[in-house]
């Protein structure tokens, strides 16, 4: 009986321990989110130097003005323009909370008493201080990401998911932000139910929210004016009174808009200032779709004027923003328009899916573990 009890003892302990690795790895998968430590490692990287961007900025500031300081003293200037930076950042209450606790930081440093205040209290009081500044500032970001992750949602929404169905024409389109939400947009649509299909890619300047807001704007923009029955270059003028009344700081936004007619391939097409779409041939011969018109939001009164071509079966249609081809890797090389221009010669006749997965396959080697710089977007036509 004893040894059965030792060993039913042994056994419920055995479970026991199990259970309990089993809930370790449960809770570390949680809170990794699954990820490898090399993965882990290589985000908080990116985190870092992300958020630290602003504090650099002023960093190089000061050291473009003491450049030729080479006393003691640089250092301190140094460390003095941090925390200076740090303290601009934050809301003047907080300001005062943080110099606050730092000050009592100091008193418990230089053993001073005042009262009944002893030098274990002050320590505490200045370390409970900056914890509840912690805190706050935490609550302040993730209630920050949890809006960014609804605006990144609502983009979503304002750009198509799918390809649209349209006979004797084959679109794929991918696009990524180089933060949560970027400022690049694409679209395919119908102007009519037997009108031409409208394709369009755009770049707002700058990122994330400021570019995101303009690009929605961008959108409603496009969509309400490609209801009428204004010719391509109305359109543009019609986009371009709306993006130089909404846009600020100087920000402007390139654009390509095409129209093709489905059965007959032809299609008439217009870039403020976007990078020119490459057109491969079915016989592998290269064309570009360049105009000379300028970015939207620049000139009010400025008038666009279109080109016209025929999408004959088999042509492949390359549209994309400047954020494929300025891709840089650890090498601070560009991914160029070589380097695109190259791949699109070994295109075979695979559907347009296929082949914008491989361009962005390739993108992605030569980048490596890079970070990324600007938006992404492609769009890839072909008429079957």
């Amino acid at each position: 009986m004893a040894f059965e009890k030792i060993r039913k003892s042994f056994y419920n302990l055995k479970i026991r321990i199990r259970r309990a690795f089993w809930h370790s790895q449960d809770r570390w998968r949680r809170l990794t989110a699954g990820m490898e430590l090399e993965e882990l490692w290589t985000q908080f990287k990116s985190e870092a130097q992300e958020s630290s961007r602003l504090y650099k900025q002023d960093l190089d500031k000061r050291s473009d003005l003491d450049k030729d300081d080479r006393s003691w003293k640089q250092p301190f200037k140094l460390f003095g323009s941090l925390f200076w930076s740090v303290l601009r950042k934050l809301s003047p209450p907080r300001r005062l909370f943080l110099l606050f606790t730092m000050f009592l930081a100091l008193l418990s440093l230089v053993d001073f008493h005042l009262l009944f205040i002893t030098r274990e209290l002050e320590a505490m009081l200045a370390f409970g201080g900056l914890l509840i500044l912690l805190i706050l500032v935490i609550a302040d970001h993730i209630s920050m990401k949890r809006d960014i992750e609804i605006a990144r949602e609502i983009q979503r929404w304002l750009v198509p998911r799918r390809a649209p169905d349209v006979p004797g024409v084959d679109i794929a389109f991918a696009t990524r932000p180089a933060k949560t939400i970027g400022g690049d947009y694409y679209d395919a649509f119908l102007r009519a139910t037997d009108g031409p299909l409208l394709i369009a890619v755009a770049d707002v300047s700058g990122k994330s929210v400021p570019a995101a807001m303009l690009m929605a704007t961008f959108q409603g923009s496009l969509r309400a004016l490609a209801g009428g029955s204004g010719t391509l270059s109305e359109l543009a003028v019609g986009l371009n009174r709306q993006v130089c009344a909404n846009s600020q700081h100087g920000r402007f936004t390139t654009a390509f808009i095409a129209e093709l007619d489905p059965a007959t391939g032809d299609l008439r097409f217009l870039s403020a200032g976007h990078s020119p779409p490459i057109l491969k041939r079915q016989d592998g011969r290269i064309e570009r779709l360049e105009s000379e018109n300028i970015p939207l939001g620049i000139e009010l009164k400025e008038i666009y004027k279109t080109g016209v071509t025929r999408l004959e079966a088999g042509d492949l249609l390359v549209i994309y923003t400047d954020g494929v081809t300025e891709a840089r890797n650890d090498d601070q090389e560009q991914f160029g328009e070589a380097r695109l221009l190259s791949l699109l010669q070994a295109v075979g006749q695979e559907g347009s899916a296929l082949t914008l997965s491989n361009i962005m396959h390739v993108l992605d080697d030569f980048v490596g573990g890079a970070a990324q710089h600007d938006d992404i977007t492609c769009l890839i036509v072909r008429r079957s």
